[in-house]
């Protein structure tokens, strides 16, 4: 497979049409995706047959217990988190080859102490009305996925 040079990362997705719209997106990029903790979900051929998700073979998945088995796998990547909490803008950051963008759950995004613990890497994506409490996951991952990607294409080789 070929590869974005970019990691997406779901932490305890809950809601199995976003992760399969984020598995689509990630396929179509060659973005591998990386599930983390306990799933709201089952993911085993059964399930994906079912839910009609004939491009599950074309997904670089990765499972991990937890995050320290995601930063394991990824020793070299640099880790930015996603959330409403955020005050830095997806836009007015830097991507680099080798990035884990990091997303939480649907109900819940990540944990507080994570994002405290990761502050000058956490972003977020602003939405100019304050009566939504927050973006759907999948397109979330979607806009900021392809801003990274656009960010290196806009790069002259090196």
């Amino acid at each position: 497979m070929a590869d974005s040079r970019l990691h997406v990362a779901l932490i305890e997705p809950e809601i199995p049409p976003n992760t399969g719209n984020i598995a689509r997106l990630c396929a179509a990029t060659w973005t591998p995706l990386h599930l983390v903790g306990k799933l709201g979900f089952r993911i085993d051929d059964k399930a994906v047959k079912r839910a009609g998700l004939d491009y599950w073979d074309q997904v670089d998945l990765r499972t991990h217990v937890d995050l320290g088995s995601l930063y394991d796998s990824l020793p070299t990547g640099r880790f930015l988190y996603f959330s409403t909490k955020g005050e830095r803008l997806y836009t007015d950051f830097e991507y680099v080859v080798g990035d884990c963008l990091v997303f939480g759950r649907e109900t819940k995004g990540l944990p507080e102490d994570l994002l405290r613990a990761n502050w000058d890497r956490c972003l977020t994506i602003p939405m100019p009305n304050r009566n939504i409490r927050s973006l759907n996951l999948a397109t979330a991952v979607g806009i900021v996925l392809y801003e990274a990607l656009r960010q290196f294409s806009a790069k002259p080789p090196a």
